[in-house]
C-alpha cells in the first residue's frame, strides 16, 4: 500500500472539499460524451469509470419530472467478497445529511418552534456566546449559511468527533493512522448534547477560542461542521425528541425512506458498503457524535423518493413535508451576493447552495464520497453516492475527477431527454 498523506485529511474535513460545487474543468480528461442518449449509452460510459478510475462502487440515479429516467449501481459494496454494489447498498452520505437539517428546520420553522431571525440562545439550555465578539447576535440563519462565526477547529472536529465502532480491527495500516495519527478513539457514541456542552460551554474539554471568528453574524462564510450539529441540537431541545427521531418522524417516514437512519444502532451493517481508501484497503466502520452533520445512512432506492420530492418541492407541488412555502424557503437565496465564496457557490439557502442552474450538496468523509443536484426548477434532479475515499491527499483530486465525469455524463444524458 503507498504512504498515506494523512495531515491534508484534516483541512478536507473541516471544509468537506472546497471545491465539491465545480463540475466543469478543462485540464481533466474526458471521454467522449457524444450520443449519450439512452439509459444503455450512460451505463456503458458509467461502467468505464470503475475500470480505468479505481473506484470501488457507487450508485447513480437520474431523476425527471416525476420518473425515475435512470438508477443503476456499479462495481463493488466489497471488493474482496466480490458483493456487487446496488441500489439496495446502504451507505454513509457524509455532508448531503446537511440538506436533511435544512429539511428539519423548515418543519420547525413551520411547527412554530422557532423563526430563521430567532436568536440561538432564546432557544438553548446555556449561552453561547462568541468570546471574539461578545454581542454577537446568532441567529438560526447563520446556522444554515455557514455565517454564524463558529467555526471548526480541524484537528479536534476529526480526532474528537470521529470514533471507531467497538468491534472494529485497528490493527491495519489504516487503523494504525486513524488511532495514533489521527486520534480518533475506538469507543461508544456519546449522546449529541454531552458531546456539543464540550465545545461551547467555557469548562468544557473541547472548548477552544478557535472555534470562533472576530466578525459580525451574517458578514462571513466559513463552513461549519460544528455550527450544523448545534441547529441539530436545537431541533432535539425545542422538539423534545432526539434529533434523528425528528428526522425520522417528519422526513424519513413520510416519504417511507424505510432503509435510512441517523441512528447508528439502527444501521443495516449486512447491506452497508465497505468503505475503502484505496480498493485494496477498507476503513474499520466508524461513525461521529455530532451525527447531525453528517451521519445520515441510506441507500440509492430511499434517496430516489427524496430527490423526487425535493424535485416537486421546487416545483411547488409536494406539500409531502411541509406546504409549499417551506420548500421555498429551503432553496431561496438567504445571502447578500459575494458573501459566500464565488469558487464554492452563488448563494445559499437552508444548507443547500446554489451555483449555476442547480441547487446542490456534497459531502466527503472516510471511504465516502457523495453528491445531490436538482434543477431549481424542479425539472431534473441526480444524486451520485459512492464507497469511494474523498478525503485523503490525493484522493480528494481523484473522486474530483470521478464526479466532474459522471457529472458531465448525466448532463449529457438529460439535455437529450
Amino acid at each position: 500500500m503507498k504512504t498515506l498523506n494523512y495531515f491534508m485529511i484534516i483541512l478536507v474535513l473541516s471544509i468537506t472539499t472546497l471545491m465539491m460545487s465545480c463540475t466543469n474543468d478543462d485540464n481533466i480528461e474526458n471521454p467522449s460524451l457524444d450520443g449519450i442518449k439512452t439509459n444503455a449509452d450512460l451505463t456503458e460510459y458509467l461502467e468505464s469509470l470503475i475500470e480505468t478510475k479505481g473506484v470501488p462502487g457507487f450508485s447513480v440515479n437520474v431523476s425527471l419530472g416525476n420518473n425515475i429516467a435512470f438508477q443503476e449501481s456499479f462495481g463493488y459494496a466489497n471488493i474482496a467478497n466480490q458483493t456487487p454494489y446496488t441500489n439496495q447498498t446502504v451507505n454513509n452520505l457524509a455532508s448531503i445529511s446537511k440538506t436533511f437539517l435544512g429539511a428539519a428546520t423548515a418543519k420547525a420553522i413551520e411547527q412554530g418552534h422557532f423563526t430563521l431571525e430567532t436568536n440561538i440562545n432564546d432557544l438553548l439550555p446555556i449561552d453561547i456566546i462568541n468570546p471574539k465578539n461578545p454581542t454577537a447576535n446568532i441567529k438560526i440563519k447563520h446556522l444554515v449559511t455557514h455565517t454564524s462565526g463558529i467555526v471548526d477547529v480541524p484537528d479536534t472536529y476529526i480526532s474528537s468527533n470521529y470514533f471507531i465502532l467497538i468491534d472494529e480491527d485497528v490493527n491495519t495500516t489504516i487503523g494504525n493512522i486513524l488511532v495514533n495519527e489521527l486520534g480518533i478513539q475506538q469507543m461508544e457514541q456519546v449522546d449529541l448534547d454531552e458531546y456539543l456542552v464540550e465545545i461551547f460551554d467555557e469548562d468544557g474539554d473541547l472548548y477552544n477560542l478557535d472555534n470562533y471568528l472576530d466578525t459580525e453574524p451574517g458578514e462571513t462564510w466559513i463552513y461549519s461542521n460544528d455550527a450544523s450539529s448545534l441547529l441539530g441540537y436545537i431541533i432535539e431541545f425545542v422538539s423534545g425528541v432526539s434529533f434523528d427521531e425528528y428526522v425520522a418522524n417528519y422526513i424519513l417516514n413520510p416519504l417511507q425512506m424505510n432503509n435510512s437512519t441517523f441512528n447508528i444502532d439502527q444501521v443495516d451493517f449486512q447491506n452497508m458498503a465497505t468503505l475503502y481508501y484505496d480498493v485494496n484497503t477498507p476503513f474499520p466502520n466508524y461513525a461521529n457524535h455530532g451525527y447531525v452533520e453528517g451521519g445520515l445512512y441510506s441507500n440509492s432506492n430511499d434517496m430516489s423518493k427524496y430527490l423526487l420530492d425535493m424535485m416537486r418541492g421546487a416545483r411547488g407541488e409536494s406539500a409531502t413535508l411541509f406546504s409549499n412555502q417551506y420548500y421555498d424557503l429551503l432553496f431561496s437565496e438567504q445571502l447578500q451576493a459575494g458573501i459566500v465564496p464565488i469558487e464554492f457557490a452563488e448563494n445559499h439557502g437552508l444548507f443547500w447552495y446554489m451555483n449555476n442552474d442547480y441547487v446542490m450538496h456534497g459531502g466527503n468523509s472516510l471511504g465516502i464520497s457523495s453528491q445531490i443536484q436538482l434543477k431549481k426548477d424542479g425539472s431534473a434532479g441526480f444524486f451520485i453516492i459512492s464507497n469511494m475515499d474523498g478525503t485523503f491527499t490525493g484522493n480528494s483530486e481523484k473522486w474530483e475527477e470521478v464526479k466532474t465525469l459522471v457529472t458531465n455524463a448525466i448532463e449529457e444524458y438529460i439535455s437529450n431527454n
